[in-house]
């Protein structure tokens, strides 16, 4: 993503003059500067007497300090386990231990979030793995910019102190704290809501207004009330697989893709200041719940999400820019062609009334979905998108991000078990074997239901 993409606004007049969405409240921002230097180190060793302690031995021979250590039962042998540390210095300090590890280990991988060239950068494995880096906001928060609509507005700023005390104390499989949202929050909330419902019918695509119904009748979606989010995580739980988890403000977006992949949107949960209903710095819940939540529900949409999501875990800076880009160009301003028209389905354009209108008039350049050339596509971030994207379908879009992420340069693939909410890393051939016999199983299941169809 452009960088410094956190502290830049824009504010835009739409054709009724009002302000427009700042940002069409994206997620991605500009890495933060690097933290204390660490490196954390994934290996198997064999279920031996002593083996643990001599491996330790190495490190402690190195003088490299261990600040984490955790064991399971190795995937890839039944006489192993593996083992995940963390050290205290940078891959280029770590040389001489691996080189040993690498002497009395099955495997050694290198899992480093401030990395080399030539490290994998370190990334969630398990779904609860998401709350070693869900409160690293990188802005916003209860803290806001001096041009901020509420910075000198006191009683605002309290507000979204608590509404960052929830995200903040988040640990995942809690239930979501409900908020008792004000008059005065609710009043902004139904001057968008009235706003955008006006144009859902004919602006947004079929999934979405197929789905939006379903949510005003099990979510609470009214003009006099904004819906809590775990009644919305539930309920895309039961649609998708998609879930919601409160966040106090904007993460990297290494971080958020990484929250995708395990069907997991980070979403904010305070609400714009009510001076501006119509403009927003930063994403707010009118953007996660107007903007992102419906298509979240439908099963192809939430596929593709995933789909950017698992491409990013280990990939390079680069790469993790290139996605971001995409996740820009669909999640939050994309267009799709249905019924030989052009349609809505990026948040950022759901969650904008001036956008909304203009981004299917004849005023922007339109351009084909081709994730390689979106992805090098620079774009303003001070106005209205000079060029928008335009899918033929989800299910087009998502096969399309599938053969791009194999272009990818990381050492291994990854697939996401929905059993047990975690990322497998597929760098063995009995994992692949595995998967083969898996897959077989599913094909007799598939063949059996086809011949009693028929």
């Amino acid at each position: 993503m452009d960088a410094g993409i956190a502290n830049k606004k824009r504010k835009l007049e739409d054709t009724n003059g009002n302000d427009g969405q700042a940002e069409g409240g994206s997620h991605f921002v500009k890495e933060g500067p690097n933290q204390e230097n660490h490196t954390s180190l994934m290996f198997g060793i064999k279920e031996e007497i002593g083996s643990l302690a001599r491996t330790l031995n190495l490190f402690e021979q190195s003088k490299v300090n261990l600040s984490h250590i955790e064991s399971r039962p190795s995937r890839r042998s039944n006489d192993a386990y593996e083992f995940l540390v963390t050290c205290d210095k940078g891959p280029e300090d770590l040389s001489d231990v691996i080189g040993q590890l690498k002497g009395v280990s099955s495997y050694v991988h290198l899992l480093s979030r401030t990395h080399s060239t030539n490290s994998v950068p370190w990334f969630p494995r398990r779904i609860k793995d998401l709350d070693k880096f869900a409160n690293q906001i990188l802005s916003y928060g209860a803290e806001l910019d001096s041009d901020h609509p509420g910075f000198t507005d006191p009683v605002y700023r309290a507000r979204r102190k608590e509404f960052a005390d929830i995200a903040f104390n988040y640990k995942y499989g809690q239930t979501i704290p409900r908020v008792k949202y004000t008059e005065a929050e609710i009043k902004t909330w139904g001057t968008i809501f009235d706003k955008l419902t006006e144009l859902y019918p004919t602006h947004a695509c079929r999934e979405f207004n197929h789905i939006f119904p379903l949510l005003i009748e099990n979510c609470g979606y009214r003009k006099d009330n904004i819906p809590q989010l775990e009644d919305i995580s539930n309920f895309m739980k039961d649609c998708t697989g998609f879930s919601l988890r409160p966040v106090a403000g904007l993460l990297s977006s290494r971080d958020f893709l990484a929250g995708l992949a395990f069907r997991v949107f980070h979403s904010t949960q305070y609400i714009r200041h009510g001076s501006k209903p119509m403009y927003t710095p930063e994403p707010d819940v009118c953007h996660e719940l107007l903007g992102h939540v419906p298509l979240f529900a439908d099963p192809v949409f939430a596929q593709f999400s995933q789909e950017i999501g698992l491409a990013s875990l280990g990939a390079p800076d680069s790469y993790i820019e290139k996605l971001a880009t995409c996740y820009w160009f669909t999640v939050e301003f994309g267009l799709c062609r249905q019924d030989g028209e052009e349609k809505a389905y990026g948040a950022g354009l759901l969650s904008s009334f001036g956008e909304l209108q203009y981004c299917l008039t004849d005023q922007p350049e339109k351009k084909p979905f081709e994730p390689a050339v979106t992805a090098e596509t620079k774009y303003p971030i001070t106005k209205f998108q000079p060029t928008y994207f335009v899918s033929e379908s989800f299910e087009d879009a998502k096969e399309k991000m599938r053969s791009y992420a194999a272009t990818i340069p990381r050492p291994f693939s990854v697939r996401y078990d929905p059993y047990t909410q975690s990322v497998v890393v597929l760098d063995k051939k009995e994992q692949l074997e595995e998967m083969i016999h898996a897959m077989q199983g599913d094909l007799n299941i598939l063949k059996d239901a086809l011949q009693k169809v028929s």
